[in-house]
């Protein structure tokens, strides 16, 4: 479910199905009525487990700050569905929702696809009629059957890839390595991260067979930590950048950062950007995202950790940030997560847990999670947000995490009762 993306539908009265249908037989279909958007565009494409987000945000900061107009897909929303498509970090207006829901409309994609099939069209419509001059494009689940892997992209980028969404990609990692190199396209090159083996050894045939450069962190480029801040280097393109400071926490934040760096390289080769290093060194101490500890009130961070690797990006994040204060935890998780392994790892920081009940098809009943918990304190507790507020005023260090949907709600709710 897309919060408020039914609003739309039936405004416009353009019918799509509330379920995943993986292949891109019919947004094919669909964008060729709409006049192919998506082939003018310049194109980022990203896949991967974990990072996609943090990466999408650096790359945003450093392309804005050379003064490009940068659109951008990402899901799940924070709030509601505007969020999800942006342009220079504004959500598209109701005005300009009714704009692309109109042309759907009138080329008669109604009954075609699904709701996230539907958003992509809708997307890339905004991105074209915005008249944008980069989009980041986050792929929804996989890659080589997602929705947004009709584009011919500058440049792919994976972070990371650990299982995840099994049901769908495949319950080893080359499986779901194979659905992530999907984006990887014809001669265009590819960015990743730190993969197990078993997964970069099936992005490296994949990309063999594209004849794509693979530019791999720790290998091609590096961000190393110095006294005056971090340094990367890129030793493809024989380029070194100092004192870079982030606001993003975490160790991992860091890889995330050099990715994008990496990538904008290929963005500016493209488009005939001159690279300012005084520009990335503003863009990266800039960019932020929200739900990636994210501190929403005095002493209350949210955290969309929601699969075991990133639960254990949290962990080690919480230990840097905050080595030897007591935590407490607020957990909602979908149940077709790893819930057990994810809780044993946040265990490792705190031992009193609350799970709530949130507002999700698939979120795990409160309770449930509670009889899977190994904590000493664990409770269910219904009404979050009071109890946030004062933890906040307590001054009691609280996580919130396990699901960007739960964060969703939270949010929701606190501004609800600030309002």
């Amino acid at each position: 479910m897309i919060p408020n993306f039914d609003h739309y539908k039936e405004k416009w009265h353009v019918d799509s199905d509330d379920v995943i249908k993986p292949g891109l037989v019919a947004i094919k279909e669909a964008l060729s009525l709409v006049g192919n958007p998506e082939q003018t565009l310049h194109v980022v494409h990203f896949a991967g487990t974990n990072g996609k987000g943090s990466t999408l945000t650096f790359l945003e900061a450093i392309a804005q700050e050379h003064g490009l107009r940068v659109g951008k897909f990402m899901s799940p929303c924070i709030v509601d569905v505007h969020d999800q498509i942006q342009i220079d970090g504004q959500p598209i207006a109701e005005a300009e929702m009714d704009r692309v829901f109109q042309q759907m409309q009138e080329a008669g994609l109604s009954g075609k696809l699904t709701d996230f099939e539907l958003l992509t069209v809708a997307t890339f419509l905004h991105f074209i009629n915005g008249k944008v001059d980069i989009a980041l494009i986050e792929a929804g689940m996989g890659g080589l059957l997602d929705s947004t892997n009709v584009v011919t992209p500058m440049v792919s980028i994976i972070p990371s890839i650990a299982l995840e969404h099994t049901k769908f990609l495949g319950d080893t990692l080359e499986s779901i390595a194979t659905h992530k190199a999907g984006i990887i396209k014809q001669q265009r090159p590819v960015i990743i991260g730190d993969l197990p083996d078993e997964a970069k050894r099936v992005v490296y045939e994949e990309a063999s067979q594209k004849n794509a450069i693979v530019f791999e962190l720790d290998h091609h480029f590096s961000v190393k930590q110095t006294t005056e801040g971090e340094c990367y280097t890129n030793e493809a393109q024989h380029f070194q950048l100092s004192t870079l400071t982030r606001s993003m926490k975490g160790a991992h934040q860091a890889n995330n950062m050099a990715l994008a760096i990496t990538a904008f390289f290929e963005v500016a080769s493209v488009l005939d950007v001159p690279m300012s290093k005084t520009a990335i060194r503003q863009a990266v101490k800039k960019a932020s995202i929200l739900g990636r500890f994210e501190e929403i009130m005095p002493f209350v961070i949210l955290d969309g950790a929601h699969n075991p690797a990133s639960a254990e990006k949290l962990v080690d994040t919480i230990k840097c940030e905050f080595p030897g204060e007591p935590i407490t935890c607020v957990i909602g998780i979908l149940a077709d997560k790893d819930v057990q392994q994810i809780l044993h790892l946040l265990e490792q920081v705190s031992d009193d847990f609350y799970f709530v009940d949130f507002d999700n098809p698939r979120a795990m009943a409160a309770q449930k999670m509670l009889e899977l918990s190994n904590a000493t304190s664990k409770t269910v507790i219904f009404d979050y947000a009071p109890f946030l507020q004062a933890q906040s005023e307590s001054k009691q260090r609280t996580i919130v995490s396990g699901s960007l949907y739960l964060l969703t709600a939270v949010r929701n709710r606190l501004n609800q009762l600030n309002d």
